[in-house]
């Protein structure tokens, strides 16, 4: 049985820090991260903002996303072992007993027409505007953000998009990003369970 986990929501709301939680715990668990599939810099373009475009979507090779997901949809096994994840051997009595779970995490997910279909469980994680921006001010980037983007861009994107994303009528569960790390992972992961038995 395959079983594909959205994990989406505002910068720094604490998506990796929660999927990197997960994959240890699940079973035969990949990862796809959207951030991988960032165009390099000089392909980034300059909006009326006066920012380089960062937090919009066509800042990112979605069809290479889309078909490194459903690269792991055709071969789970296959995907898994080129990504060096080590597969549990399959149950030769029922082999669709077998569980395979791929986590795709990223800021906008939601909000890609062709990425809704696959998701089995969407979760989305906020934060209020004043943690949001002080997170992201402790953080070091690759490319460091310039002064002003936050208020400038990142967040009038991030509630542009949320509302696009609310628009798609897709069933997401929102999460607390203020919960400590333990919370938000026990919520998921019990959740995450009781699909997977209502799923099998």
């Amino acid at each position: 049985m395959k079983f594909i986990i959205g994990i989406g929501g505002v910068t720094n709301g604490g998506k990796t820090t929660l999927t990197g939680r997960l994959i240890k715990n699940l079973p035969n668990c990949c990862v796809v991260h959207q951030d991988d599939f960032f165009k390099p810099q000089d392909q980034i373009e300059f909006g009326e903002d006066g920012f380089r475009q960062w937090d919009v979507m066509t800042a990112m090779d979605m069809d290479a996303m889309v078909n490194t997901v459903k690269g792991w949809m055709e071969n789970p096994v296959k995907f898994a072992r080129s990504h060096g994840v080590s597969v549990s051997a399959a149950d030769d009595s029922d082999p669709e007993r077998e569980i395979h779970i791929l986590i795709v995490e990223g800021f906008l997910l939601y909000n890609y027409k062709p990425l809704l279909d696959v998701f089995n469980k969407s979760y989305y994680v906020t934060i209020p505007y004043e943690e949001c921006k002080r997170r992201r001010s402790t953080r070091n980037y690759t490319v460091p953000d310039p002064p002003g983007l936050f208020d400038g861009h990142v967040w009038p994107m991030y509630l542009k998009h949320r509302k696009e994303m609310e628009n798609n009528s897709l069933d997401i569960q929102y999460l607390d990003g203020m919960k400590s790390k333990e919370e938000l992972y026990n919520q998921v992961y019990e959740d995450m369970q009781n699909s997977l038995l209502n799923a099998l």
